[in-house]
């Protein structure tokens, strides 16, 4: 079985992120960007079920600009095989990363997709669920174990109310959740390993695919500073305050 995982660059999760000064963005000059650690769950999970036996051949795609090759090598260097870049310079939002996913999937036939649950520099948590909808595939989300077997994998996902329990048919999209493992740490020898292994690099009109951005962002501002603290001397004063100042009762 063929397993497709998406990785995406994203600013580093210890960065603290800075919006630029005309409200347009955030500020990514200078920063240090990384896999995007939903995604480096992904790959973990995808060289787990090789390594048991699952899995034949682990295919890491990403899609944006050249230096997503560096998050390429990274997946390679955790244990992928081979990676594809879908190199745009464009803002490339859900749909457009689903329906390249989607073009990839029709191309490459992988029995199983195994991406993060949602990035965390837009929060989307949409490209998984959309690329299920648009192949016509099951999909698991939120998932906190995978198990394949007989054609079938059965996914514990995450929900509200505690733990379920889905079988999938396969071919499926699946979407990681943070307790599905703990990647592992990446050696030296890997990384200089994973410098040779294949790369190819297309263009989103080599797979038929528009990316042009269908939402507009009008404005990126930082949230209000918080507010100090005050004590107060009995509950009756303190339900006072949450029902005439902050008015959340």
């Amino acid at each position: 079985m063929k397993v497709l995982v998406p990785v995406k660059r994203v600013v580093d999760y210890n960065v603290k992120v800075r919006v630029k000064s005309d409200g347009s963005g955030v500020d990514v000059a200078g920063v240090k960007m990384s896999m995007n650690p939903f995604d480096e769950i992904a790959v973990e999970e995808a060289v787990r079920l090789k390594e048991k036996g699952a899995a034949t051949e682990i295919v890491a795609v990403s899609c944006g600009v050249t230096q997503c090759q560096e998050t390429l090598r990274t997946a390679m260097a955790i244990g992928a095989d081979r990676a594809i870049l879908v190199e745009t310079a464009e803002e490339l939002q859900p749909l457009a990363v689903a329906k390249i996913l989607k073009a990839l999937a029709d191309k490459e036939q992988p029995g199983l997709v195994i991406l993060g649950k949602q990035a965390i520099d837009d929060d989307c948590n949409q490209t998984g669920q959309m690329l299920a909808a648009l192949a016509g595939w099951p999909q698991g989300t939120f998932a906190s174990k995978l198990e394949v077997a007989d054609g079938h994998i059965a996914v514990t996902r995450e929900v509200d109310g505690g733990l379920e329990t889905v079988k999938l048919k396969l071919p499926a999209v699946i979407t990681t959740d943070l307790r599905l493992n703990e990647p592992r740490y990446v050696t030296l020898p890997n990384i200089m390993k994973a410098k040779k292994k294949q790369l190819d690099v297309v263009k989103p009109a080599d797979l038929g695919v528009d990316v042009t951005p269908r939402l507009k962002t009008l404005k990126v501002s930082e949230p209000p500073k918080r507010g100090a603290g005050v004590k107060v001397p009995d509950v009756a004063t303190l339900v006072d305050k949450l029902k005439n100042e902050a008015k959340v009762i």
